[in-house]
């Protein structure tokens, strides 16, 4: 897969599935066409398993205290949460029949090895994954290009892991800013930072968003996001453990109707007149006879003035029109033009 290619028509928009599939094959494949006609050009899924991720132990250190997942236990988090492996080679089909790219995150070795036998073009490195640099490595040894979260990331770990796919020869990778919380708040995501990475690390970039609505994915965008990921439901109520900061389809649409708009809104350097701004020329100002003027008739202040519309002379000659004499009789409400008056050039 050309990433980079993508990337230049026009914001690359992901729906990620995460745990949205609540447990049901065929409710994933719903979301997969849903996600297409939702506006996505990709969908993406997480390839792990509890025991790939984590360890089943119920001590202090595997609790979860805080947040959405308050309470839970991380083993038990991911029991709900997993996709089966046994589902995604189906899924890959299924995203190929929707025309929709197809795209995981693995999270150990075994996950990458297993999306590799499927084919996968690209792959996706989740934000908690970024200092894990033996499986950025694994990742980026197999020559794919690489779309990189960096939430939680300072500069030097962001610095480590862009370092990690270099040094395997990848040439194509995109860094997406992150606020690594369930639900992000607005306040926090300080897009500037993504604007940073693009210089500091000469890549595109872009927004993994978990905010609720799309004002930092359209914000973002504004700011030169090439990629935006947003999580991805059919409907909040079927109950998982993403679906409180998913989008359903409408708001989806909404979002990525909306990113296109600002992708116009954006456009190109240019300057003058646009086509629609054209008509408008005309009620510009200009210099108009405000009084009648006779043949060999001084033009004054009291007889012409910079007004609109703009079908006379450009205002920048009213101080050299000032003091020239009438060649002809003038009418009032007359556009002043070179012809009418005594040549100072």
């Amino acid at each position: 897969m050309d990433l980079y290619r993508r990337l230049d028509k026009q914001t690359y928009v992901i729906a990620e599935m995460s745990a949205n599939h609540a447990g049901s094959l065929a409710r994933a494949k719903e979301i997969i066409h849903a996600a297409k006609e939702s506006g996505a050009d990709c969908i993406k899924l997480q390839t792990y398993t509890p025991d790939t991720i984590t360890i089943d132990c119920d001590n202090k250190y595997f609790q979860i205290t805080d947040g959405t997942w308050k309470g839970e236990n991380l083993y038990r988090l991911y029991e709900k949460a997993y996709m089966p492996w046994e589902w995604q080679g189906e899924l890959k089909e299924e995203a190929e029949k929707a025309g929709i790219d197809f795209l995981s995150t693995p999270f150990d070795r075994t996950s990458v090895d297993f999306l590799e036998e499927l084919g996968m073009e690209f792959y996706k490195i989740a934000s908690f994954e970024l200092v894990d640099i033996p499986l950025i490595k694994y990742i980026a040894s197999k020559g794919k290009p690489i779309i990189m979260s960096t939430g939680m990331g300072s500069l030097s770990e962001i610095s480590e892991a862009v370092g990690a796919v270099r040094e395997q020869g990848v040439e194509q990778l995109a860094l997406l800013r992150c606020a690594s919380a369930y639900p992000a708040i607005t306040d926090e995501m300080n897009l500037k930072t993504m604007q940073d990475m693009a210089e500091t690390f000469h890549v595109p970039v872009g927004l993994s968003d978990h905010s609720m609505g799309s004002v930092g994915a359209v914000t973002a965008v504004a700011l030169g996001a090439k990629v935006i990921e947003k999580h991805f439901c059919l409907d909040r109520s079927i109950e998982n453990p993403d679906a409180s900061f998913s989008m359903n389809p409408a708001e989806f649409k909404r979002m990525v109707s909306d990113i296109r708009q600002s992708e116009k809104a954006v456009g190109r350097i240019k300057y003058g007149a646009s086509s629609q701004e054209e008509p408008n020329i005309a009620f510009r100002r200009s210099i108009f006879c405000v009084a009648d003027i006779k043949k060999g008739e001084k033009i004054t202040e009291e007889n012409v003035r910079v007004i609109r519309p703009g079908y006379g002379l450009a205002p920048k000659f009213y101080s050299e029109i000032l003091g020239q004499t009438a060649l002809c009789d003038i009418e009032r409400g007359t556009p002043l033009q070179f012809d009418m008056v005594g040549r100072f050039l």
